[in-house]
């Protein structure tokens, strides 16, 4: 078995669900897990939709509801000749539930509000692609995450049970291969014990492409994007950028830990435990190699990899009584940030400074100048950029500083980090 995962925008229209089957067509006599993302940006507005209803915002909350309808209804219409399909139904139906629940009792719980309705995203591009898949003459098997992936409570980033989630994906797995070639899933969503739907973070269906790859035993996982494959810079902020024909899964994984965007990065680690090669390939140019991420170390070091992070700001938090930054003081440092819910993106300390990056747009200013003030000198500086390079030399790094200031660095054998700001 291969899994496939497609992401929003490889089923944003109708044009795109066909190129979709056309694919898929390729690949008749091999058993395919296929996983869907929502169409296009359908996961926003339903977050809006959930804060919308928290909010008591009728009105916007019907309005986003309507957009959902007519989005999803104008591409049925492009693939389906007869309105009066089956699938315009279910969509319907879909829509309808979600629209009842703004005079049902709101749970106190945001996070499981959110989960219970951004995850209808996945189910109604699933039913969609399944539906046509089937009208088209090629079978599929329509199966639901939430019966196969299970994990604990924990709303919006849920972990996963993998002993109990192998057991239902290869039960499950098992009875559908022996009706169809092709199962239909959705990626991002999974269920509790109690029934109750989960998520598992945001981008997280390649996530969930690793868990079904990992519980099944799959022959490999193909991830299918807009670019030609893993390439070592963003092309939004970086020209000329490179193709990596083949990394290890060590790479991959830190490319991912320093922010790379293309693979989520808790897709790696069940793939590498199982080594199952993944495939990043274009569903623009699907004949096209792509990218594989394996075992192999050998061609790690051939192309340095840049990645970037924008909006940057830079705490230094000093003792007021300027002890010495210790395992205690880190301690309570650690703690507090903690309270402000604090992604660190780089850290480094002295003997009476210690400094933090954090994305900018993350970070309630107020409250962290708030949280430090009674035993810490703290400022910053924010409008900064963080810039990771991979198998870097002088000139790769003297590339990304032209007319920039330079405000901290850090380097390792393979890795130089910089905070640099725009002259």
């Amino acid at each position: 078995m291969k899994v496939f995962k497609f992401g929003g925008a490889s089923v944003r229209d109708a044009d795109s669900v066909r190129n979709v089957a056309q694919i898929l067509s390729n690949y008749k006599d091999e058993e395919l897990a296929v996983v869907v993302s929502a169409m296009g940006k359908t996961t926003n507005l339903l977050e809006k939709v959930v804060h919308s209803l928290c909010d008591r915002k009728e009105t916007e909350f019907n309005e986003q509801i309507d957009e959902l309808r007519r989005f999803h209804e104008a591409i049925l219409s492009e693939l389906f000749e007869d309105n009066g399909a089956e699938i315009f139904k279910i969509v319907s139906q879909e829509l309808d539930n979600l629209s009842a629940t703004y005079n049902a009792r709101i749970p106190d719980n945001f996070d499981y509000e959110y989960d219970q309705i951004v995850s209808l995203g996945e189910v109604l591009s699933t039913r969609i692609v399944s539906e046509y898949l089937k009208h088209i003459g090629n079978p599929c098997k329509w199966l639901d995450a939430r019966t196969l992936i299970r994990t604990n409570n924990t709303y919006r980033e849920a972990e996963v049970d993998w002993k109990k989630s192998e057991e239902l994906i290869k039960r499950s797995f098992s009875d559908s291969f022996d009706q169809t070639k092709i199962i239909i899933t959705q990626g991002f969503i999974g269920h509790t014990s109690e029934a109750l739907t989960t998520t598992l973070g945001r981008e997280g269906s390649d996530f969930t492409a690793g868990i079904l790859a990992y519980c099944y035993g799959a022959e490999s996982v193909t991830i299918w994007k807009d670019v030609p494959g893993m390439l070592n810079a963003d092309p939004k902020w970086f020209d000329n950028t490179i193709k990596l024909e083949r990394i290890s899964f060590r790479e991959a994984i830190e490319l991912s830990y320093y922010g790379a965007s293309v693979i989520h990065p808790k897709t790696i680690k069940p793939l590498q435990n199982k080594q199952i090669p993944l495939y990043v390939k274009s569903f623009i140019d699907p004949d096209a190699d792509g990218t594989v991420i394996q075992t192999s170390t050998k061609d790690d070091h051939l192309v340095p990899s840049f990645i970037f992070k924008l909006n940057q700001i830079l705490f230094s938090i000093t003792p007021k009584d300027f002890s010495f930054l210790v395992e205690k003081n880190l301690s309570d440092i650690f703690n507090r940030l903690a309270q402000a819910n604090a992604k660190i993106n780089l850290m480094q300390n002295s003997a009476l400074n210690f400094s933090i990056l954090l994305d900018e747009d993350k970070i309630d200013i107020d409250q962290m100048l708030a949280l430090f003030e009674d035993s810490y000198h703290i400022k910053f500086n924010g409008g900064l950029e963080l810039v990771t390079i991979r198998h870097y030399d002088d000139d790769t790094i003297n590339r990304v500083t032209v007319d920039k200031e330079v405000l901290l660095e850090q380097k390792t054998r393979e890795t130089a980090r910089l905070i640099v700001r725009q002259i």
